[in-house]
């Protein structure tokens, strides 16, 4: 290989590195103001956090004399409950297939780089191939296999349990709740959160997570998320933890159900994304005639998106037996991108909040763009929306591709 091939495929392993910090990485933050959340108890504003993989807390804990928190506020409940009131659907209801199939386009990616950094085809073809049918039986398994949720992170399933605590009629008192949480926790055993075939029937698994006699509990109450730390911790595992919440909240909702509508639990992470997010968009505006359509749409999508990546890969992987041709530079062209697709999702994910308002808010207002970049003025509140840490990777992985691509391109020219 001359210089400038190894120079190329330096920069491209510096790449793939980054693309692994990204994932976890905060990609954007926004944030909301006013008057009446002042900037001694809310220095930040009302925020959150966007990741690859869901939407998370970004107010901390403030500590001051004149000031006592045990735990810092929850923004995400907080701006959900801010925007419920102009018709806005929850947070957790935009996104949820980008959200969920994450964690596979972030490895499609990787693959797709290292198949560029390959100079040779015979190489890079059997290279890409085991990369991409590993992906495939990973994204299989996970989407379709029983208990599939368990292959995937641990930051998704966060995200969705959380969501799960978020309602309009617990409000702000979470004291009343803190003794039911603590007898949940307790009365969930471990034949409950074992991701093996369960021996209870969903009646006698409904009782022993009730842990009341039989008692069905609002999933409301059910959706908290255990803490690693906590003597109630029914494994010590948070993730293994939330799914056996999920599960418990999924099976108390199907008892809410007539007999012919209800669904057995697989586990499958395609159930859960269409059964949550069913839940997310009546978490305010509970229409079934509205919410309906759009969670078939949704399931439809997924679909897509599953068989339209097994193509891409069919067809990247047969365009990988040349070092020329559109196929090829696709392999660092896509990748290079990945600031603009971003920019692009949120863009249209903004949009959407904004032009589909739902007529049962408190007040009515007209569709409207969210701030994308900047600062708005929504009523009241003054918007605050920015890139974050994770995005700034982006760009500077953007730039280490562009210069890997050039190195590229000048070393062909060369030949």
């Amino acid at each position: 290989m001359s210089k400038r091939v190894i120079i190329s495929n330096l920069l491209i392993l510096a790449s793939v590195a980054l693309l692994a910090i990204i994932y976890f990485a905060p990609a954007w933050w926004v944030s909301l103001t006013a008057p009446n959340y002042p900037k001694e108890a809310f220095p930040d504003g009302v925020r959150i956090e966007f990741h690859m993989n869901g939407v998370f807390n970004g107010c901390k804990k403030v500590q001051k004399t004149e000031i006592e928190e045990s735990e810092a506020l929850d923004c995400v409940h907080e701006m959900d409950t801010i925007n419920h009131y102009v018709g806005m659907y929850p947070i957790a209801a935009g996104g949820v297939i980008e959200r969920a199939f994450s964690p596979f386009l972030v490895a499609f990616l990787a693959v797709m780089l290292l198949g560029f950094a390959c100079t040779k085809p015979k190489i890079r073809v059997p290279l890409m191939a085991v990369g991409f049918g590993t992906i495939a039986v990973w994204m299989y398994m996970t989407w379709y296999g029983k208990d599939g949720l368990k292959y995937q992170n641990a930051g998704y399933i966060e995200a969705l349990v959380t969501s799960m605590d978020q309602d309009t009629e617990r409000g702000s008192d979470r004291n009343k709740n803190d003794e039911l949480i603590k007898r949940m926790k307790e009365a969930i055993p471990e034949n409950v959160v074992s991701v093996e075939e369960q021996k209870d029937s969903e009646d006698e698994m409904v009782k022993k997570l009730a842990g009341l006699g039989g008692e069905l509990v609002s999933d409301k109450d059910l959706g908290v998320t255990l803490d690693s730390g906590s003597e109630q911790s029914a494994t010590g595992d948070p993730k293994t933890d939330n799914i056996a919440l999920l599960k418990g909240t999924f099976l108390i909702d199907q008892k809410k159900k007539p007999a012919s509508e209800r669904e057995e639990w697989t586990g499958s992470n395609a159930q859960v994304m269409r059964w949550h997010y069913e839940k997310s968009l009546g978490r305010y505006f509970n229409n079934q005639a509205e919410i309906r359509p759009m969670v078939k749409k949704m399931a439809m999508a997924s679909q897509v998106v599953f068989w339209g990546i097994i193509a891409a890969m069919v067809l990247l992987v047969w365009g990988a037996r040349k070092s020329k041709g559109i196929l090829y530079w696709l392999l660092i062209l896509v990748p290079m991108a990945l600031p603009v697709f971003f920019v692009i999702e949120y863009s249209a994910w903004l949009w959407w909040y904004g032009h589909n308002l739902n007529a049962m808010g408190a007040f009515t207002v007209k569709p409207f763009m969210p701030t994308v970049f900047g600062q708005g003025k929504v009523a009241q509140f003054t918007t605050h929306s920015y890139p974050d840490l994770g995005f700034g990777l982006m760009m500077l992985m953007a730039a280490l591709l562009a210069v890997a691509a050039l190195l590229r391109i000048k070393d062909a020219r060369q030949q």
